[in-house]
């Protein structure tokens, strides 16, 4: 059942919640309005940002064996039980972060509004602590494994 809250939350927060937000402190424009190629690049780049979480979240599932969903050191769903150094996490100790990023990126071309910025950049700061939070537990939970993965991977590129 916790498996199945996590993967709620998370979509109902970070998909579909936080680019509301985004939308409707922009003042709720409507995309028919939106130029057609900046819709297009706009859709393009939040598609890739959702492929790459979605891929880090599968990886995580299959190979670290847990959920993403853990909120400043307060497990929400099972934590993972390996440390994740291949597949995305090869590229990035943050894969899904940076998909999530992406995605943002891609709703604020489509919204073009220093609204919808200034949301996004509350939201990356938050994230950003919950990453120096999640790195903490990593190191507590992997030791010297994930000192060595931290070295070589950078946080996102």
């Amino acid at each position: 059942m916790k498996q199945i809250l996590g993967y709620f939350l998370g979509f109902a927060i970070f998909i579909v919640g936080i680019p509301a937000l985004m939308w409707w402190v922009s003042g709720m424009p409507s995309l028919a309005e939106t130029p057609i190629v900046r819709l297009c690049i706009a859709a393009l780049v939040a598609f890739a940002g959702l492929a790459l979480s979605v891929w880090s979240i599968v990886y995580m599932k299959c190979v670290g064996k847990g959920n993403p969903f853990d909120a400043m050191g307060h497990e929400v769903a099972p934590r993972t039980q390996h440390l994740m150094t291949d597949g995305p996490y090869k590229m990035s100790r943050n894969p899904m972060l940076c998909g999530t990023y992406l995605y943002y990126i891609g709703v604020l071309i489509a919204l073009w509004s220093w609204q919808a910025l200034l949301v996004f950049a509350v939201i990356a700061t938050v994230m950003m602590l919950q990453v120096r939070s999640e790195e903490k537990r990593l190191e507590a939970d992997f030791g010297q494994e994930y000192l060595d993965y931290k070295k070589r991977t950078g946080r996102f590129f």
